[in-house]
């Protein structure tokens, strides 16, 4: 399972200046630290993806560009 690495003393500074609480940045902090990116695409997904979609966009065009041509030609 991949994880976040983030410098938490660091990212709790950052966050009191702006009014933040302690307690409610160390929250927070928890928080992020705690999330699951199991299910979060890759580049290598997306890529994939694309393909799938050209594969089925362009027959469907091809398809969609006769039909309307056998509609005008039809009337």
């Amino acid at each position: 399972m991949a994880t976040i690495t983030i410098d938490t003393y660091k990212f709790i500074e950052n966050l009191r200046p702006s009014g933040i609480p302690e307690a409610q940045a160390k929250a927070m902090t928890r928080g992020i630290q705690e999330i699951n990116l199991e299910h979060v695409a890759t580049k290598e997904d997306l890529l994939e993806l694309k393909a799938d979609l050209f594969k089925w966009l362009v027959p469907l065009l091809l398809g969609q560009a006769g039909l309307i041509t056998a509609l005008i030609k039809l009337f």
